[in-house]
């Protein structure tokens, strides 16, 4: 097991200083980059890993640094950016807190508001796609950067049987557990879409392409991703 994969942070710190001296090249070309959004239990993770994995068999000193994956090391990233205590992870949930919740613990002075916190996250959501060659899963990350370009923008969905057995499995979960759990994401996220970007998560027409997980095996759909990419930096 690798540094990066035992420690999320390293993984963030690997990826930034690979493009310290890319980024300092004249007339460098745009990076790619990927927003994974996803139903809970569709494999988002397993197929960002795979797809980071084939677009990093293409790789050249030309096309950039290696690619990575932020997902709960988004969260260590934001933390460092802006210079967070750990005890504030938290209050980083792809969640809207509480509203009483949120404004009580903000005015006894227990971590900022919610609202600053969502723009610290976006802030570093933005500064992570405009380096390029990251795959970046949820926290609104396809409304954050809809605007920018080269990006592939996925949808990551399945029957709710498919979810619920990848989530007993990795979670070692009940059926019951498992499907509180599935649920509790899923509505989570699509409140943290709504209150901070204003969007629907589910909305079709917001991404290039909306995936069924139930009806592909993860490395078909890493290689479809892998494809789209090629083709949006070509």
């Amino acid at each position: 097991m690798s540094d990066s994969q035992r420690d999320p942070l390293a993984g963030c710190l690997a990826y930034l200083e690979a493009h310290r001296s890319f980024a300092a090249k004249k007339d460098r070309k745009p990076l790619p980059f990927i927003t994974l959004s996803r139903e809970a239990g569709a494999g988002a993770v397993t197929i960002g890993e795979r797809t980071a994995e084939l677009l990093n068999q293409d790789r050249n000193e030309a096309s950039g640094p290696p690619w990575t994956v932020f997902d709960k090391n988004l969260v260590e990233r934001v933390m460092e950016d802006h210079q967070l205590p750990s005890a504030l992870k938290r209050f980083l949930p792809e969640d809207v807190l509480p509203g009483v919740t949120s404004a009580v613990e903000e005015m006894l002075g227990l971590h900022p508001s919610a609202w600053t916190l969502a723009e610290h996250t976006t802030e570093t959501i933005l500064r992570l796609a405009n380096l390029g060659n990251v795959i970046l899963i949820g926290r609104g990350s396809s409304f954050i950067t809809a605007k920018m370009k080269p990006a592939v923008h996925i949808r990551l969905v399945a029957p709710l049987e498919n979810r619920l057995h990848r989530l007993s499995q990795f979670h070692q979960l009940t059926l019951h557990e498992a499907t509180q759990f599935a649920k509790k994401a899923d509505q989570g996220r699509r409140r943290y879409v709504k209150r901070y970007f204003g969007g629907a998560i589910d909305d079709p027409l917001h991404y290039t392409a909306t995936i069924n997980t139930g009806q592909l095996s993860a490395e078909a759909v890493a290689r479809l991703i892998a494809e789209a990419v090629r083709q949006t930096a070509g």
